[in-house]
């Protein structure tokens, strides 16, 4: 089994010119104009934030994927060795994965006829190859570094013991949604940012099986419930119908007969 990889991104290195978005666009024959934000032909950009900070979003490949979680039919899967990738021929196109998404990153393409979701995928062709992601092999700075995701964790927390004044001493995506393929380092404080710091330190997909778990009681206790409930409308109806029946009639009933 293949080690997990991913992406260390240190934002204090990063000088926003933009190369790893452009290293994107020519592995994955994207076309080559420059978006401001995510869509479906550009699937990372460099946005400044803050004061003078610059910023790469992309898919952050989480351990446990909620957009995998949530696909009925397995279009997205997560491998191994970190990507999490998309099989347009059995998408059905629900976009439950969009919605899904914790860090809203899947998108899709509106103006296809034959529309697909978009979204990075790590460069899992050159990780074939042995090769490193684009956007990390064209980083002037490395500001984005490529590697094994446990080397990663243990240089990103190397990088705040050695200069703690640097850095907010957190990792993020180190335990967001159950951790994240993609991990960052930042200055100052992620929300500053506008990263989302109140997503879940869990698995999303935890939430799911959680939820699920109950099912078979709350079917079971449904339909005692509703047994119980036509029993008594049942009864009710029975009892009156009894007592709207003529007197002659219960008497001659009770008698066992009409008298002649």
């Amino acid at each position: 089994m293949s080690a997990a990889k991913g992406l260390l991104i240190d934002i204090t290195r990063c000088i926003g010119c933009g190369a790893c978005s452009e290293a994107c666009k020519t592995a994955n024959e994207l076309p080559a104009e420059m978006e401001d934000g995510l869509t479906a032909d550009t699937w990372t950009v460099v946005s400044e934030r803050g004061s003078e900070n610059f910023v790469r979003d992309l898919c952050r490949h989480c351990i446990e994927p909620s957009c995998v979680s949530v696909c009925p039919v397995g279009a997205l899967v997560k491998r191994t060795d970190g990507p999490v990738l998309y099989n347009k021929d059995i998408c059905l196109g629900c976009r439950y994965c969009m919605i899904g998404c914790p860090f809203r990153i899947p998108k899709f393409e509106w103006h296809s006829a034959t529309p697909r979701i978009r979204k990075c995928i790590l460069c899992a062709p050159r990780l074939d190859r042995g090769l490193p992601p684009a956007c990390a092999e064209a980083c002037p700075t490395e500001a984005t570094v490529f590697g094994d995701r446990d080397t990663l964790v243990a240089a990103a927390r190397a990088r705040l013991a050695a200069t703690p004044d640097r850095y907010h001493p957190h990792v993020y995506g180190l335990t967001e949604v159950g951790g994240t393929s993609v991990l960052f380092l930042s200055p100052v404080p992620f929300e500053e940012l506008d990263f989302d710091t109140a997503v879940a330190s869990f698995p999303l997909p935890d939430l799911t099986w959680r939820l699920l778990m109950h099912v078979p009681n709350v079917v079971l206790l449904g339909a005692g419930f509703l047994g119980a409930s036509y029993w008594l409308f049942r009864r009710r109806d029975e009892v009156a119908a009894a007592e709207n029946e003529p007197a002659e009639g219960r008497h001659d009933a009770e008698a066992g007969g009409p008298h002649v």
